[in-house]
């Protein structure tokens, strides 16, 4: 069975190429011209590489041909609309044009990963372009399935490695806020194992999951524990939200900068579901935060 894969050069894409071979996929990857060796084991007899771009309608044409599924991954964190990077244009319209294509070439089956907290009244245009996504991908009769994942985190993570890596070299943690709303952490290897499950399994087809990990906690637990991981005690310092959203606006065009205004916006919200449907129905063992993360933090 061969599946189209999307996003195969980024965090839960390679972790999920590795996963789709393991259990005797073939797998196509779609991938920009020159991206191709971000894919380590790309020249593997079960892996073929097929140059295009989701937001380009017209690179997409046969690109899908003689494939048994797609597995869409494509997603962006942050914007950067002086070099075209949006979130409607690659949340929604690339989905749209893949979504297209695949009905065009005759390929029935479509798995398509969100995120948790898409929804119409979103508060950012991450969370609403992401709804918008889904809801093409329910009304377009293929039979989908839809993955909405909370924070994941794993070996080359942005975000407890982040934090890491601040507990290594000065020990304290800028926090927004008073640190007390909720996140719901999923290990990558937890997210991948189900989009893998989900592919030959009819009763997952025309739903919609929610991904988190076994424990909820406020986002100041979090960072104790990378710290108890680390033996790194973290000294957390309060920042008034008003004073980061001020800041994010005036660094914003810096890539490096670690936040944006929407995602202090989502953070505050929480990030947080009932986790237990997405489980018991893959059949997959939770993993613990704590537990995850001490098989790749190191001192």
């Amino acid at each position: 069975m061969k599946i189209l894969l999307t996003g195969s050069t980024g965090f839960v894409g390679k972790q999920l190429l590795h996963d789709l071979i393991d259990n005797d996929y073939q797998v196509r990857c779609l991938v920009r011209q020159g991206s191709e060796n971000k894919i380590t084991n790309y020249k593997d007899k079960n892996i073929d590489i097929v140059y295009g771009d989701t937001t380009d309608a017209r690179s997409l044409d046969d690109t899908l041909k003689g494939c048994d599924a797609v597995i869409n991954l494509v997603g962006i964190i942050r914007e950067f609309p002086g070099k075209g990077v949006t979130f409607e244009r690659l949340h929604y319209e690339g989905t749209a044009n893949l979504v297209t294509a695949a009905r065009t070439q005759g390929i029935r089956r479509f798995i398509h990963m969100s995120a948790l907290g898409a929804r119409p009244q979103g508060k950012t245009q991450y969370q609403q372009t992401k709804f918008r996504a889904e809801e093409f991908v329910r009304d377009s009769g293929l039979d989908y399935t839809i993955f909405r994942p909370s924070i994941i985190f794993g070996p080359g993570d942005k975000f407890v490695n982040l934090f890491a890596n601040m507990l290594k070299t000065q020990q304290f943690v800028p926090v927004v806020g008073n640190g007390k709303y909720k996140m719901q952490p999923v290990a990558l290897e937890n997210v991948s194992s189900g989009f893998v499950k989900s592919i030959g399994q009819k009763n997952a087809i025309g739903k919609t999951f929610e991904i988190g990990g076994p424990e909820k906690m406020e986002f100041d637990k979090l960072i104790d524990i990378i710290g108890e991981v680390l033996c790194l005690p973290p000294y957390k310092i309060h920042i008034p939200a008003f004073i980061m959203r001020c800041m994010a606006e005036m660094f914003d065009w810096i890539p490096s900068f670690p936040i944006t205004t929407e995602q202090i916006t989502m953070l505050l919200e929480g990030n947080v579901c009932d986790e237990r449907p997405f489980f018991e129905h893959f059949g997959i063992k939770p993993i613990g935060f704590k537990e995850g993360i001490s098989q790749y933090l190191q001192i």
